[in-house]
């Protein structure tokens, strides 16, 4: 029998520490000989990345020990930063240091130099070589490059040994060499662009001297991604001429051609190395994501016959890798864990799930997602709906719950219809949650991620806006208790909107964006021409980015604010929201701010996730009046 308690207070057994533990960051997996590798993060150990893997017994152990860390830094945000040989020995980028390892023994041995400024990641293994992204910092220029890097650990002590593949372009990812091993297929992109805007994908005889290849796709306002070689020695790919990234084929020399086309996205924003959006087996079937809101998988047969695959994944979908009939999945599963999945495709009924998952929140405690679609300035607006979800109490009958709107990153990101146990940290204890995919993201289309297209700043804080009063307007929510939270970009729009608007009553920046300028001035590289297509090119711009910065309302400031940040920060650093936490206390109004040692942009250490979560309900319940059960108190500023 369900008890009514106020919305905010009610007792919960999901707790912050549950919450650091409960679904590990999960990058890359992959089959190796008759075992399954992935990688893993640890939270008890600093967000540190183990690779686990699993034998055919089902027995899971960790290859790497501490306090080696596989993590790659090229783009600040890396990518596919381990890879396995078919012999079983693993390849890594360390954390520390970012030169290639090799573990086929008791202790790593380097691969690569010990010269500062030099940094790999998207690491591959094709036939006997060990693919790479170099990325070189110095003389102040960012130079990146594909090279072939020796595995017997030559070019530890010779650099000259790293063979340059692909050069010429300001960005280059996802390499792939044909079966025969004579040509290298890769994306390129260039400044001001970034790689969900336009690209090309090249090719290069590996005879050829000339290293930036010849384009046979892109370059023309579509954005082509992850080249896969096929037996015959065509390309599949995935490109978006037509609005939706679908899967292509080519033959280079030739014109490419579509492949089951359809109203919805196989790609996405390519903010890390290790994207995959599609796996191709070698009788010429295809298994990709598809993705319009939330994920579903699919497999297309050579005909272009499609039926649909029930692997249990509706967000963050990512297909690892193929071996005979079997195909390794990872997302985020209808439960809200980090899941990888190996499924035969000739026996779809009977997927095993190999890691993650094994959430210790039973379903009771986790909220369905409720897609909500609202009618905004600029078009309709996409969100998902978490209602406060508990198993033996609810709200008043004449109360309405408050609400956190969560805005997601990016901004060129997405998020899908999967809870997490940080969602049922508030809803367990009867404060709601709306996940917002504003304009801008992705999953959608061309045409509603280049929405933002010169608004960020308006299009985002419009379209939360609309989000939150359609949901308060249907009765789900009290107008009067609604807050935002969100981090980096989405820090930006929560920032935007306290600034701007008064639909808010508390608000959560996670190393926000406050200073359009400073951000131009302080961000790395691969973002540092982001702001063009979201706001302008400078300097004909600047009167615009004084404008939308939050800094420049600093009257608008009038709203209880709590701010957190990653003290080691590169891509938002902390003066961003040090100067949002002196506009605050300048203008006499209640807010707290929590540096944390260590972090950077994101969150991985379990004592952070704890404390943040804990202050964030703390901060929620001082401004609209709740006592949280069983968290103490902060004090605000």
């Amino acid at each position: 029998m369900t008890a009514p308690l106020p919305f905010g207070s009610w007792p919960s057994h999901v707790s912050a520490a549950a919450v650091s533990e409960s679904s590990p960051r999960l990058e890359r997996a992959q089959f190796v000989g008759d075992e399954i590798w992935w990688g893993q993060s640890v939270a008890a150990e600093g967000g540190r990345t183990t690779v686990m893997r699993r034998s055919g017994a089902g027995t899971a152990e960790p290859i790497l020990p501490a306090p080696w860390n596989a993590r790659s830094a090229v783009h600040e945000y890396g990518g596919d930063a381990w890879a396995a040989t078919p012999a079983g020995a693993l390849v890594f980028v360390e954390k520390t240091d970012q030169r290639i390892w090799a573990l086929d023994g008791d202790t790593p041995r380097a691969l690569t130099p010990e010269l500062g400024g030099m940094r790999f990641g998207g690491l591959r293994i094709a036939g006997d070589r060990l693919l790479a992204v170099r990325e070189t910092h110095g003389s102040g220029k960012v130079v990146r490059d594909i090279v072939s890097v020796p595995l017997d650990g030559a070019a530890a002590s010779t650099p000259d040994a790293l063979v340059v593949l692909a050069s010429g372009s300001d960005f280059v990812a996802q390499p792939a060499l044909s079966r025969d091993g004579s040509t290298l297929a890769w994306i390129a992109w260039n400044h001001p662009h970034m790689p969900w805007d336009e690209t090309t994908l090249r090719v290069r005889a590996l005879t050829d001297p000339d290293t930036t290849g010849t384009v046979i796709a892109g370059g023309d306002g579509s954005a082509p991604l992850q080249p896969v070689w096929t037996e015959g020695g065509e390309l599949t790919f995935v490109d978006d001429p037509s609005g939706r990234w679908n899967l292509c084929r080519v033959r280079p020399g030739e014109q490419p051609r579509p492949l089951a086309p359809a109203d919805a996205d196989t790609g996405g924003g390519l903010w890390v190395l290790g994207s995959r959006w599609f796996g191709s087996f070698a009788d010429g079937r295809i298994v990709a994501v598809r993705t319009n809101g939330s994920d579903h998988v699919v497999l297309v047969e050579p005909d272009g016959a499609v039926s649909p695959l029930d692997v249990d994944v509706v967000s963050n979908t990512v297909i690892e890798d193929v071996s005979g009939t079997r195909v390794l999945i990872s997302g985020t599963a209808r439960d809200g864990a980090a899941t990888v999945w190996d499924v035969d495709i000739d026996s779809p009924a009977s997927p095993t799930r190999v890691a993650g998952g094994g959430s210790s929140l039973t379903e009771e405690w986790m909220p369905r997602a409720q897609p909500l679609t609202v009618s905004g300035p600029h078009g309709p607006v996409h969100a998902f709906d978490y209602p406060p979800t508990h198993p033996e109490v609810v709200g008043p009958a004449d109360e309405r719950p408050p609400y956190v709107v969560f805005v997601h990153g990016g901004p060129t990101a997405h998020v899908g219809g999967a809870p997490s146990a940080k969602i049922a940290y508030f809803t367990s204890r009867g404060i709601g949650v709306l996940d917002v995919n504003y304009g801008g993201s992705t999953g959608y289309g061309r045409a509603y991620r280049e929405r933002l297209r010169g608004m960020w700043g308006v299009v985002d804080v419009d379209d939360v806006i609309a989000a939150a009063r359609g949901l308060a307007d249907a009765g789900r929510a009290d107008a009067r208790r609604l807050a935002i939270a969100g981090g980096s970009a989405g820090g930006w729009t929560v920032l935007c909107a306290l600034a701007n608007s008064d639909v808010f009553s508390a608000g959560i920046s996670r190393y926000g964006v406050a200073d359009l300028r400073l951000l131009a001035e302080d961000t790395h590289d691969f973002e540092a021409r982001y702001l063009d297509s979201l706001v302008g090119p400078l300097p004909e711009a600047e009167q615009l980015y004084i404008d939308r910065s939050p800094l420049s309302h600093l009257e608008g400031f009038t709203t209880p604010m709590l701010i957190e940040q990653g003290l080691d920060d590169h891509v938002v650093p902390p003066s961003q929201s040090e100067a949002v936490r002196d506009a605050l206390a300048g203008n006499g109004v209640p807010h707290a701010y929590l540096a944390f040692e260590g972090e950077g942009h994101g969150f991985r250490r379990a004592e952070t996730i704890v404390a943040t979560l804990e202050a964030e309900v703390a901060f929620l319940g001082e401004v609209f009046g709740f006592t949280p059960d069983g968290i103490a108190p902060i004090v605000l500023d």
